[in-house]
């Protein structure tokens, strides 16, 4: 959080210093500020509690940290990132804008509700000119970068720190100081181009004296009239609100939304009136006007609230900087301020899991699928191809999770865990959100019942063409060249604007394409030579650990050779919105809505999908990447999630009153992958 600065006077000025949420005439929300300067929980622990035990609903971080941002990813909670102070000079830049959001936002962008990127953190603060000179370029072009993905829902902004001349008096009457005036006018005139929220902290507590503090808490002991317009305020944070909005409007910009990016109350600190009391009654206060500010000058506005902060921090200086928070480390309420609620577990000791552990090498943890899966009590369809652990598409993953499926049927037992020395027990859950690890409260847990059988997911051994670590960009960009001038070959999927362009990672995109001559010509290993720099690998090169997943291997089929076995027949390759290449016996299927089926009657499937345990649906939800899509695309988006779930099975297509058909012509559109699944033809 920002620090009061030297020339802070609680009579005439108060402190601003901003990060992002945005303001909206139509709606509103509370979140948290996430900080990581302690000795903390691990961020999937973390995500898991926000979205299952409070009631936020918006969390910003202060970087764009990927480990946090992978653990955000699916959860539905707005997220706000920051591009540090260092990195502005750069960003004015379009080139290096354009590689800042590749690297930090397209990742992500698709699993995440990204809905704010911070440019920078009280940069007039610094006092460094050439931050200041190149801080709203900077935002223009990061801006642009956004429009050129087509990522325009995404709102840029820069926290300040600044200072307003606070009429404690008339607060309608508050301006900007007069050095200050043309600095704001040239960002309150960028936030209003980009429709981006003006953003500021409120902290009534650095106003706060001993004769002021019932006024600062939201008490009844002070009010005060506004000498010019006669309103009534009874507490401090509306008049701030009211001052900012009235030097806003002083300067011509009382239309730009306001947001409040940090306020907050510490519970302990130097001062008598830090108390977890005054904190609790300061932030439910707060907590209220996130529904409506409903300030005298600004009745019945709604606004996004960003409280300081969720934890506790230890690993800051001072006794009040450690404690903003509203939770400790271990998840226990600092104070009770009514933001938690029912609806899921906390991250808790007595639950266990077995793991595979880090180092295990895939020999090794394929030798434990092997084994585990031909024991008596173990059913392994679930990490079958079909079945909804197979998605995770990693060996790690698949092994994990029947050798945790072992472990948890033979009652917790440490021994069950141990794999020759390559599986730990660990109380971390390793669920993600579409492939839940059974845990051990007792019990015992023998598999599960969808997906192929056992012998298959032996026998269905997986294989894909990517690039060698050491191929060069040259290599790679060759290999793009030939192989998309293939007859056959469809390269939108890694151009601008494509699925799989927004990895913005050479190597991905070679290896997408690469792979998909490679399925085309029947997985022979000379289709995947590429001069020596292609190589055959049973882990799928669209999810290499320094990329991120390219939306095309959604499907569990998508892009992999399957052994030939009873059921499949040889796979050869797929039909899909981004190449056509030919396979026997097999043909990709989805669920579709019949062409008449009524708008009424296509809201109505998307909310029995989506209200159906283990279907995700954030793809089609405000930020998803199938958001924008028509009704009737998005329908077809959910149907056939549910159609794959159920492993085509014909009937899931037929239970949704008539209104469904199961189609071999792919729904997808440039933007929104459908995923299918290959059946016999």
């Amino acid at each position: 959080m920002a620090k009061t600065p030297s020339f802070f006077s609680p009579f005439l000025l108060f402190l601003v210093s901003a990060v992002i949420f945005q303001l909206s005439a139509v709606t509103s929300a509370i979140g948290i500020n996430y900080g990581t300067m302690g000795n903390l929980p691990p961020s999937k622990q973390v995500v898991k509690f926000i979205k299952t035990k409070t009631i936020f609903d918006a969390v910003k971080i202060y970087d764009a940290n990927p480990d946090i941002l992978q653990a955000l990813a699916g959860s539905g909670i707005n997220v706000t990132i920051m591009v540090p102070n260092d990195r502005i000079p750069a960003m004015a830049q379009a080139e290096n804008a354009r590689q800042w959001i590749a690297a930090n936002v397209l990742p992500f962008h698709q699993q995440l509700k990204i809905k704010y990127i911070c440019v920078g953190n009280e940069i007039l603060m610094t006092e460094d000119n050439n931050l200041i000179s190149n801080l709203v370029p900077a935002m223009q072009s990061l801006n642009d970068a956004l429009k050129t993905s087509g990522l325009t829902y995404i709102k840029v902004t820069t926290p300040h720190a600044f200072t307003i001349n606070y009429n404690h008096d008339a607060p309608s009457e508050s301006e900007f100081t007069d050095d200050q005036k043309d600095f704001f006018a040239k960002i309150l005139e960028f936030n209003r181009q980009a429709k981006s929220p003006f953003m500021f902290s409120a902290y009534p507590f650095f106003m706060t004296d001993e004769s002021n503090v019932n006024f600062a808490i939201f008490g009844s002991s002070h009010t005060l009239m506004d000498a010019n317009t006669k309103h009534i305020y009874d507490n401090m944070f509306d008049a701030v609100m009211d001052a900012t909005y009235s030097a806003m409007k002083s300067l011509g910009y009382g239309d730009v939304d306001i947001a409040v990016g940090e306020t907050g109350w510490p519970s302990v600190c130097e001062a008598s009136w830090c108390t977890p009391q005054n904190a609790a009654k300061y932030n439910l206060h707060i907590i209220k006007r996130g529904q409506s500010i409903n300030t005298p000058l600004m009745p019945n506005r709604h606004i996004d609230i960003f409280i300081f902060a969720l934890f506790n921090e230890d690993g800051k200086p001072g006794l009040r900087e450690k404690n903003w928070g509203l939770f400790k480390p271990d998840f226990t309420p600092v104070y009770d301020v009514g933001v938690l609620r029912g609806g899921g577990d906390t991250p808790s000791e007595s639950k266990k899991w077995c793991v595979a552990k880090k180092e295990a090498t895939n020999t090794q943890l394929q030798a434990n699928i092997d084994w585990t899966c031909s024991q008596a009590d173990v059913d392994c369809k679930q990490i079958s191809p079909g079945g909804i652990c197979f998605d995770n598409n990693n060996m790690k993953s698949r092994a994990s999770f029947i050798m945790n499926v072992y472990y948890q049927s033979k009652g917790l037992s440490e021994e069950a865990c141990n794999f020759s020395g390559s599986g730990t027990v660990t109380t971390t859950n390793p669920s993600t959100r579409s492939c839940v690890m059974p845990n051990g409260l007792g019990g015992s847990y023998v598999g599960s019942t969808s997906g192929t059988s056992t012998s298959d997911s032996r026998s269905a051994r997986r294989k894909a063409c990517g690039a060698k670590e050491g191929a060069t960009d040259a290599q790679l960009q060759a290999n793009i060249d030939y192989v998309c001038s293939q007859p056959g070959i469809d390269c939108r999927g890694i151009a601008p604007g494509g699925i799989c362009y927004d990895n913005n990672n050479k190597k991905t995109q070679a290896s997408f394409i690469m792979n998909v001559y490679y399925q085309m010509k029947g997985c022979s290993e000379e289709a995947c030579d590429f001069s020596g720099s292609g190589t055959v690998t049973s882990v799928d090169p669209s999810r290499d650990a320094n990329s991120p997943a390219c939306p095309v291997t959604i499907n569990p089929y998508n892009d992999a050779c399957v052994a030939r076995n009873a059921l499949s027949g040889p796979y050869v390759g797929r039909s899909s919105s981004v190449g056509a290449w030919s396979r026997k016996n097999l043909v990709t299927k989805w669920c579709v809505p019949k062409p008449d089926t009524s708008k009424a009657q296509l809201q109505e499937n998307i909310d029995l999908i989506c209200n159906t345990d283990g279907m995700f649906c954030e793809a089609i939800l405000p930020g998803g990447y199938c958001a924008n899509e028509s009704l009737e695309t998005r329908a077809a988006f959910v149907m056939s999630a549910y159609f794959v779930n159920s492993g085509l099975d014909a009937s899931a297509c037929d239970t949704f009153n008539g209104s469904g058909i199961v189609s071999t012509i792919n729904p997808s559109t440039k933007s929104c992958f459908i995923s299918g699944v290959p059946g016999l033809v």
